[in-house]
């Protein structure tokens, strides 16, 4: 894709300055984790990533939000990634994850590499860090060192942010997990690349009098998503700049055109409209708090030390 170029040296400074700055983690986890026991396992990981990218870009906000969804259910244990009956994966909310098979193939060849050495919970975290680097965004060194749960059930997806939760709602649901206010509107920017089927908020569409929502943008939605057309079609999350990573989004919920309800009441709540207006100044700023929010996001509950396991593939306990 013409948008995938090699990292140039602004990014590689601005990832070195992140990185001291938020390299070590809390919770067990340090960035250079596995410099001696797999010293190749961040370039096969990004090897991976980049192959899959490159046969099909939306595999970037797939495996971010993939990311995201493992961390806000039992922490970053890589639960997700299991397969079967009742797991995680077939929860609603997660039945339109993409990019599994990413992280398996980064697994194969981690497990030819370094048998048993690298967590698929690792893979994942690392792997979101490089589809924002392919999308334009910023690098950051991910602490690693965490390993695999052994649990992953349907009923614990339950209480994951949704796409019509006001600002109380989601600062409940990030405040429970550590995270504050300002990690919800930071990561919410995720949705600068990505997009959302029609059926996530077509109602919202419906009679809609929110002054704050910008008419000509409700009217293309609507043309977009009608009232009985086919829930599953797909709509950029940043409308103009849905493929690259940058703080488009914010200007687009300062115009009123948030896709989801959920974005929409981060410009109109008095909680989290300043945030929104500070991260609308430079990608900069939104770049480097962005890699921070996520080094914070990704020890959620993490399991280290003698803990959980090393699976041998990722959709599957040992």
């Amino acid at each position: 894709m013409g948008f995938v170029r090699p990292l140039c040296v602004f990014i590689t400074f601005l990832s070195c300055l992140i990185s001291s700055v938020y390299g070590q983690a809390a919770a067990g986890t340090r960035t250079g984790f596995y410099l001696t026991t797999c010293p190749t396992a961040e370039t096969i990981v990004l090897n991976a990533v980049t192959a899959g990218f490159n046969s099909d870009p939306r595999i970037a906000p797939g495996i971010l939000r993939m990311h995201f969804h493992d961390c806000f259910v039992q922490g970053c244990d890589g639960s997700v990634l299991i397969s079967g009956s009742n797991t995680e994966r077939t929860a609603v909310p997660n039945r339109s994850l993409r990019g599994f098979e990413v992280i398996d193939n980064a697994k194969t060849q981690l497990e030819a590499a370094c048998p048993g050495v690298v967590s698929c919970a690792d893979i994942l975290a690392l792997a979101a860090r490089d589809t924002v680097v392919l999308t334009r965004g910023t690098s950051w060194q991910v602490p690693t060192g965490r390993r695999d749960g052994r649990v992953s059930l349907e009923s614990n997806a339950n209480n994951l942010p949704g796409p019509f939760d006001s600002v109380a709602v989601q600062q409940q649901k990030f405040s429970d997990l550590g995270l504050n206010t300002r990690d919800l509107v930071v990561l919410a920017g995720g949705h600068t690349i990505g997009t959302a089927g029609c059926g996530a908020f077509r109602s919202r569409l419906v009679n809609n009098t929110d002054t704050n929502v910008d008419q000509t943008f409700l009217a293309q939605l609507q043309t977009q998503c009608p009232q009985n057309g086919d829930a599953s079609v797909r709509v950029d999350l940043d409308t103009g700049s849905g493929t690259t990573f940058d703080n488009s989004y914010f200007d687009n919920l300062s115009r009123g055109r948030g896709v989801l309800e959920s974005d929409h009441v981060l410009w109109t709540d008095p909680a989290t409209r300043p945030i929104v207006q500070q991260l609308m100044s430079t990608t900069g700023n939104f770049n480097t708090e962005f890699a921070r929010s996520m080094v914070r996001m990704s020890n959620i509950g993490v399991v280290t030390g003698t803990n959980g396991e090393i699976r041998r593939v990722c959709s599957a306990v040992n």
